[in-house]
């Protein structure tokens, strides 16, 4: 699979890829025929739900994208770089730190509810979910979701710099040092904490330097969640595609390469993507409100 070939996150232009396969697929326009999408949806035993920034955005969490997605004077891929880091690490722990204070005041959203709710009992019927998200955040796990492939990591998870430990970490602050740290306003000035004030390793005769335990631009995916993601995909019956822009790698190809073997991928979006004319069904609008009724128990479906 295409998933293979695609360790590094990046932005990409989508529509060319699409292109090359249109002489030889179909390209009706998506229905959005809820009662033809809840028929499916009765049916399918093993089903993938793929998430992005348009589920997290709902809960009022920043995506960094866009006209007004920066923090002070940078955007997020100014920051979220290996070199970043390397050069100014106590201003990206200040951004990092800043978005772990925001999610520990945000919450899972209808959206979210909707989709742990909807594991829990497909559960208990022998059928199967996975959530395979691009967001860090965590607010699947808060909202009750088991079965999570968090492909571009955590929010509230670190690793160190010298032995590569990781470990979960929701302390507030991480460290003393970053306490009242992280205003996003422009004219705030960097804090330039010493690098031996950031957040540390705790293994034993370490004391390495932390970093977040994320995906940064221009890193490669994590190999073993992706053999994991593929795995899903393949055997997949179903797919959702939810508040996700479809131009990031490898998560772009992840739907479209479903749709292409011929099972059903139904797409819940603010808007239409690059990847919309390729899917069987196409839901617009809030996502907290279009896919709860979508995923909601049929009137003769055991519980």
């Amino acid at each position: 699979m295409i998933v293979r070939q695609l360790t590094s996150r990046g932005l990409i232009n989508f529509h060319a890829l699409l292109r090359k396969r249109r002489d030889s697929q179909s390209m009706a326009r998506p229905s959005s025929d809820l009662a033809a999408f809840r028929e499916i949806f009765s049916k399918a035993s093993n089903i993938a739900i793929l998430t992005g920034a348009g589920v997290s955005a709902e809960s009022g969490v920043p995506t960094f994208r866009g006209a007004g997605g920066y923090w002070r004077k940078w955007q997020a891929q100014d920051l979220a770089t290996p070199e970043a880091f390397s050069r100014n690490p106590s201003r990206v722990w200040e951004f990092y730190h800043y978005r772990r204070e925001v999610m520990l005041t945000k919450n899972p959203n209808p959206a979210h509810l909707a989709i742990a709710q909807c594991e829990e009992r497909l559960a208990r019927q022998g059928r199967g979910i996975t959530v395979i998200t691009q967001n860090i955040d965590e607010l699947h796990r808060r909202a009750g979701s088991k079965n999570i492939l968090e492909i571009h990591g955590s929010l509230f998870k670190t690793r160190c710099m010298s032995c590569g430990h990781e470990a979960d970490n929701y302390n507030s602050p991480i460290c003393a040092a970053l306490e009242g740290r992280g205003a996003p306003d422009p004219e705030t000035h960097d804090a330039q904490i010493p690098v031996q004030d950031l957040p540390r390793c705790e293994q034993a005769e370490c004391s390495g330097l932390l970093r977040p335990a994320v995906v940064w631009f221009g890193e490669a995916l994590d190999s073993d969640t992706l053999v994991r993601a593929e795995k899903v995909l393949d055997n997949c019956d179903l797919c959702l595609v939810v508040g996700t822009s479809s131009v990031v790698y490898p998560a772009a190809m992840f739907a479209p390469q479903v749709a292409a073997r011929g099972a059903p991928v139904a797409e819940f979006n603010m808007e239409n993507t690059p990847a919309t004319m390729r899917f069987k069904f196409h839901f617009h609008g809030p996502c907290g409100t279009t896919l709860p009724p979508a995923l909601s128990p049929h009137a003769d479906e055991k519980q």
